[in-house]
């Protein structure tokens, strides 16, 4: 497909999840982590704008200046920056008015990708910023629907359940080493290389996601309360914030429902179990007698799994995880892995601004692997390294487990 056509299709899709947002949705921010539907908006025609457009187009004029301040996300070298955790205090610029920039700017790009002026390689890390920004869209909106009484639907059908599931197996893999990053050609972020070699002990890895009826199992049987099964900082967390379940979790009635995109739903036992923190995966794993697997190990086996293609991704339309299933390494929600992260041996950061996308976050982070089902399918594969704080729980993320042979 011509680097034009999937800038379109990309800018398209962007557009097309916000069709079920009234316009009171779009500015809503229920916690820092979270930014407005409009914004996002915003920010990812501010990427084009900055880095495809403007060292282009002399005669170039945004709509507004304070543009640059107000959807540069983290950008020191572009400028300043509005404040994160006010992002919601922003009524202006108006929804139409973000559009109508959006189509300014879209329409800049795709004349000069067709006048042969703008750097693919450029526009494709735009493209693929823009998709995880439509993650991240996602993500935040579902946080902004759970926390409203009301319950809003975010689209009728998503999260379709429940369905079976099954026990795990065990893929046993021997001591060795193995080459870890990307290789050859198609596009790669750069924190993904060098390609190096790692050497792995033997180990044993689940080939599914672990279940919410496991981990109904684990609340039963005391693991929020258990101190022994928790890494220290988890444990403070979760006596003053009082976690006692996953994120969107709620006991009515002695029955556990959860809220999802598609509105709140009973919690399906064969579903996988998203919506956790590293701390809580941590402590799950202690508990199951196992542990989170290395991204090291992560990413050998799932060079063993299914394609990505066969995973289930946001095009699929149902926006939750699915049931336990074999070879489930790509989609459904995102592996904690117990991996810091930290760059590759050899890694440099790309000189100027696109040099802050990925190494200056290489610290009190944590990697996690496979995608999920907020995830586009062409965004994924094998080496992707994404990376949040321990204590996150708004993203689409589960557990694997793994254990030393």
């Amino acid at each position: 497909m011509s680097i034009e056509r999937r800038f379109g299709d990309v800018r398209t899709f962007s557009e097309q999840l916000c069709e079920t947002l009234a316009t009171e949705d779009y500015g809503v921010q229920t916690m820092a982590d979270v930014s407005p539907a409009k914004w996002h908006l915003a920010h990812t025609t501010w990427f084009f704008e900055t880095f495809v457009v403007k060292p282009l187009r002399d005669d170039w004029r945004s709509p507004d200046p304070l543009y640059d301040v107000l959807f540069n996300s983290y950008y020191n070298a572009v400028g300043a920056q509005w404040t994160r955790h006010q992002r919601g205090l922003l009524s202006r610029p108006t929804v139409g008015e973000v559009y109508e920039y959006r189509a300014q700017v879209t329409e800049a790009v795709i004349a000069l990708l067709g006048e042969g002026r703008a750097d693919p390689g450029l526009v494709e890390i735009g493209i693929n910023h823009e998709q995880q920004h439509q993650e991240l869209l996602l993500t935040d909106i579902k946080h902004v629907f759970a926390f409203n009484p009301l319950q809003p639907v975010f689209r009728e059908g998503a999260a379709a359940g429940p369905e079976n599931g099954r026990e795990p197996s065990w893929w046993s893999f021997d001591e060795g080493l193995v080459e870890i990053g990307v290789a050859g050609d198609g596009f790669a972020f750069d924190n993904e290389s060098p390609r190096h070699r790692v050497f792995l002990e033997s180990f044993e890895i689940a080939d599914r996601l672990v279940t919410n009826g496991e981990w109904l199992e684990f609340m039963r049987d005391g693991g929020y309360s258990t101190a022994s099964l928790w890494l220290s900082e988890g444990w403070a967390l979760i006596q003053s914030d009082g976690w006692r379940a996953p994120l969107y979790w709620q006991e009515r009635d002695g029955v556990w429902w959860m809220s999802t995109l598609g509105g709140p739903r009973p919690v399906d036992p064969h579903g996988a179990v998203t919506h956790v923190s590293l701390f809580e995966a941590d402590a799950f794993a202690t508990w199951s007698g196992a542990r989170l697997p290395t991204e090291f190990e992560w990413e050998s086996a799932a060079r063993r799994a299914a394609a990505p293609s066969s995973g289930n991704f946001v095009e699929s339309g149902r926006l939750h995880p699915g049931a336990a299933a074999t070879d489930q390494f790509f989609g459904d929600a995102w592996e904690w892995t117990r991996s810091a992260y930290a760059p590759y041996p050899g890694y440099v950061a790309a000189p100027g601004a696109l040099g802050e996308y990925n190494g200056k976050f290489m610290a009190n982070q944590f990697v996690l692997r496979g995608g999920s089902c907020a995830t586009s399918m062409s965004h994924i594969r094998a080496t992707y390294r994404n990376f949040f704080p321990a204590s996150s729980r708004w993203q689409f993320s589960g557990v694997r487990l793994c254990r030393s042979k």
